[in-house]
This record gives structure tokens, sequence and C-alpha cells, in this order.
């Protein structure tokens, strides 16, 4: 009985720290998502073009898309969703969600490579909102333009719900993720929150972020806040 009382014990020791480890994981990704993009939108020449932006209810943030050293083309990374608050000023709370596969285009010797995608409009959110879906299936798709003066005036942009970029050794371009799955990280959304919520009862919901988001959100407000509309 002893013994076996100081098993559980031990157990139960373990279980806040697995608790904060996972946090802990979650802070650094958020801090890395907010890192990415204030990166890429440093360089204006060479980031999201600012109309597209400004246009964005929702965008996603992969730091560290992985390929997966076994299998043919696997893919795999985890980031976060956010979209803008409902007066559309500010940025809302994270969601957190996985990327499995796709055709995102790894250079020779790479094995991870930073992803940002934009949401463009109503249908898009409606994708977005649900467990899962797949870009190119659910969801149309294409690459995003690249620079302030880029012109995003071609069918494709125009009429995509989703734009996609990717960044590999500070090449910074558009990329196509057509068969890409995107899927609610329970998770993830658990150590944020201490509850295991889907991506459609946190975005837009009013939950309060983690205060570990603050970082990402000041980014994401200091490039795109549309205050002034």
């Amino acid at each position: 009985m002893r013994t076996l009382t100081f098993t559980l014990a031990i157990a139960l020791g373990c279980a806040p720290l697995s608790v904060a480890a996972e946090k802990s994981k979650t802070a650094d990704r958020l801090e890395d998502s907010a890192d990415l993009f204030s990166e890429v939108m440093s360089a204006p020449d060479r980031a999201i073009p600012q109309d597209l932006l400004e246009k964005a209810p929702c965008i996603i943030l992969v730091p560290g898309l992985k390929k997966a050293a076994f299998g043919i083309g696997g893919k795999y990374g985890r980031g976060f969703a956010i979209c803008r608050g409902a007066s559309g000023t500010g940025w809302g709370p994270p969601a957190a969600i996985r990327i499995e596969g796709g055709g995102v285009g790894f250079q020779i010797g790479i094995s991870s490579t930073d992803v940002i995608l934009l949401v463009m409009n109503e249908r898009g959110m409606k994708r977005l909102a649900t467990s899962k879906f797949t870009l190119g299936g659910e969801a149309t798709a294409a690459a995003g333009p690249v620079g302030r003066n880029a012109t995003a005036q071609t069918d494709a942009l125009m009429t995509a719900e989703i734009l996609s970029w990717s960044r590999s050794k500070g090449l910074f371009a558009g990329v196509s993720l057509d068969g890409a799955t995107l899927r609610t990280d329970l998770d993830e959304n658990q150590a944020m929150y201490g509850q295991r919520w889907t991506t459609k009862q946190i975005l837009n919901s009013g939950a309060k972020p983690p205060e570990s988001a603050s970082k990402l959100l000041s980014v994401l407000n200091k490039y795109s806040s549309r205050k002034s509309r």
C-alpha cells in the first residue's frame, strides 16, 4: 500500500510539471509567431502588401513548419489564427491550429520553414471556424504577392479565400499550400485558456487573450490596427 501511495504521489506530482511544460512551449511559439510577423513586415519592399493586410479579417502564423524525416512529403506545424475583434480595429484572442501536408516547397537541405496565411473574406473565415479544412479543396487558396507595390489584381488573388507565403533562409515569397490541412489544436488551446476550446469558440468570442500572447497582439496592432478607418 505504501508503495502504491508513493507511486500515485509521484504521478500526481508530475502532472503540474507536464502542464507547465506545455504552457511554456505554447508561450515560446506565441513569441516566435510575433517575431516572424515583425521580421517580415519590417522590410516593406519584401513584405506582405499593406493593402492586403488591411483588408484581411484574419491571419494565421506558423513558425517553423517541419518536413518529416520519414514518409514522402510529410509536413507538420503548429501555429495560431488571429482575427480582428468585432469592431474591426484591434486583434482578438489567438486560436491554436495545426497544419499538415500540402505542397510547401522546401529548398534542398531545409527541414523547416515559416508560413503566413491571410484569410481574405467571410468565406475564408467560415472555413477557419470549422474543425478541419483543406487548402485548395474546401478553401480556395493562392500564393500571395510580395512588396508594397505588388499588385493583387489577378483573378486568382481577388477570388482566393486565403493567400499564403513562406520564409526559408531569409527568403520571403508567395507559396502554394494546396493540399495542406488546417485543424483546431485543442491541446494548445487548453494550454492557453485552460479549456479545450475550438477555433470557432475562440475567434471573435471576447475571450481574454493569455498574457503570453501580448507581444503577438502588440505586433499585429503595430502593423495593422485599422485605427484610421
